[in-house]
């Protein structure tokens, strides 16, 4: 087993409030450490905030602030959110912080002195939101084609990168080692639309702003954003400091997550920054898709943005990231509306998972008066079929979860809810408690209270609170008990009581109502 886990979302540009399609990457990286912490395996989450560049130097003057005082209040906003959804981060990097911009600017004077870095002038179109030049040829309409927004001519005296040095060993990288990139559609698009075409030199520093990391031998020029965002995924571990005990242990990142919209900077440009500081690269690189509205993406302008505080603050904690994380597939975009996510509390969170637990705590209750029976070993066809069934989708969930298909994860999840309400159906508690058929009401009840503790050790990385629920309503005290290790085990529960009444741990709402209320928040 590995002993180590290293994970890294993008840095965010500190912008103001965080809708749920920017919330979304790091719900899932905390998702996927708490996983690995449940696997008791040592994981590490990075995440923070990209505080450079001249777009931040612009909305600081225009809201009358320092640039320093606009990003340090974005960041706090940020941890604020991070915080609400309970984001189990171990560093929050800020690019702005001395640890970084000093070994940045090492970073950037070993590619000068290595020859990867040549000075000369720049002229192109150049997005300042996305902070990207692009060709004549590349722009859609005589506008940016990643944000559509308008373009500026620009020339100045810059250093570039020479890519062009690395493209050959990067496709020989990615062909000898698939699971670098997923999902793999993503490294025949990075082939076929940069690579192959002939990969463009990089354009790696600024003249027309000071707002930056300055390049130690020519101060006029400041450090351009992917050389100095990119850093920070080795600037936190301590890299090239006077302490790098963090960077030798958890280097090269295990995984890295990244939203479609910047693949092109991970895929290309990040990789060969480390080829050339002869580093490893990382294992795996997870591009995922967005999250989309009906009418495109979100945008304040459309009045289609929903804030994950505002799902947070009516509907729980559980329920939102539960729905994050099962509306967005690996392989293509998800979908936001008020009754889809309505829809999803009342059946999958209610119907479901609620339903059960409340039915099983009141037939222990009513049939063993609270004691959960042990397992005696003697389970008819359908109880046997019943653990099979649930042990091999134990082994899917494991699957789809290590290969970072989360959303389907929560499918195997709820395959074993609905088996467990139809073990229900099968059994017929109700007719073995008439016909005083004690020996297989035992097993019944034994294994309607293994499923659930299953179901909470399984959904404990995505709804933490809900499985330390479950595990209270089904009387679940041992850690042990609650853990990955005793998963797969059906013979450990004894001296088990469930609480007297049960809870509902989700209760069912009025749709109407609820869609009202989450269409009115999109346009306030």
């Amino acid at each position: 087993m590995n002993n180590k886990f290293y994970i890294t979302t993008p840095i965010y540009y500190p912008s103001g409030r965080f809708h749920i399609g920017t919330a979304y990457t790091t719900v899932l990286a905390d998702s996927i450490k708490r996983y690995h912490n449940l696997k008791e395996e040592d994981t590490y989450l990075l995440t923070g905030t990209d505080e450079h560049g001249q777009k931040i130097q612009e909305k600081a003057k225009e809201l009358g602030e320092t640039p320093k005082e606009y990003v340090d209040k974005m960041a706090t906003m940020a941890k604020e959110l991070w915080a609400k959804m309970d984001i189990q981060y171990n560093d929050f990097i800020q690019t702005t912080e001395e640890r970084h911009e000093k070994i940045v600017q090492k970073i950037f004077d070993r590619f000068m002195e290595q020859g990867d870095i040549y000075k000369g002038e720049y002229e192109g179109w150049y997005c300042v939101p996305c902070e990207t030049y692009f060709t004549q040829t590349q722009l859609i309409d005589g506008k940016c084609p990643d944000c559509g927004r308008e373009v500026k001519l620009m020339k100045e005296e810059s250093y570039f990168f020479n890519m062009k040095k690395y493209a050959n060993r990067l496709l020989e990288y990615y062909n000898e080692h698939p699971n670098f990139i997923k999902p793999a559609f993503r490294k025949n698009e990075m082939i076929n639309n940069f690579i192959k075409p002939g990969l463009e030199d990089l354009c790696v520093t600024r003249t027309s702003f000071d707002w930056g990391i300055k390049v130690l031998k020519d101060p006029k020029h400041v450090i351009y954003v992917w050389v100095d965002a990119l850093s920070n995924y080795l600037t936190a571990l301590g890299y090239l400091s006077e302490d790098e005990t963090l960077f030798k242990k958890y280097w090269p990142a295990d995984l890295q997550i990244v939203g479609k919209d910047i693949a092109r900077f991970h895929l290309i440009y990040w990789p060969i920054f480390l080829m050339a500081l002869d580093l490893p690269l990382p294992k795996t690189i997870l591009v995922h898709n967005w999250i989309m509205m009906k009418d495109g993406k979100m945008s304040k302008s459309k009045g289609n943005v929903i804030y994950p505080e505002t799902l947070i603050e009516r509907y729980g904690l559980d329920a939102t990231r539960y729905f994050l994380l099962r509306e967005v597939p690996v392989m293509q975009d998800g979908f936001f509306s008020p009754e889809a996510f309505i829809e999803r509390y009342n059946f999958d969170l209610c119907n479901d998972l609620s339903n059960l637990l409340n039915r099983t705590v009141s037939m222990v209750n009513k049939y063993f008066e609270g004691k959960v029976p042990n397992y005696n070993g003697k389970q008819n066809q359908v109880d046997e079929e019943f653990e099979k069934f649930t042990i091999d989708q134990i082994e899917k969930f494991e699957k789809k979860v290590e290969d970072y298909e989360i959303a389907n994860a929560l499918q195997e999840i709820w395959t074993i809810i609905s088996r467990t309400n139809k073990y229900i159906d099968e059994t017929m508690p109700w007719l073995l408690a008439k016909e005083e058929n004690k020996e297989k009401l035992e097993s019944c009840m034994y294994h309607l209270i293994e499923s659930l503790r299953k179901i909470a050790i399984l959904i404990k990385p995505f709804m933490n609170d809900t499985a330390e629920n479950i595990f209270r309503q089904i009387g679940i005290k041992q850690e042990k008990l609650k853990g990955w290790k005793l998963l797969k085990q059906y013979d450990k529960l004894e001296d088990i009581y469930v609480i007297q009444k049960g809870e509902p741990i989700f209760m069912r709402l009025n749709a109407e109502e609820e869609i009202d209320f989450i269409k009115s928040a999109m346009k306030s």
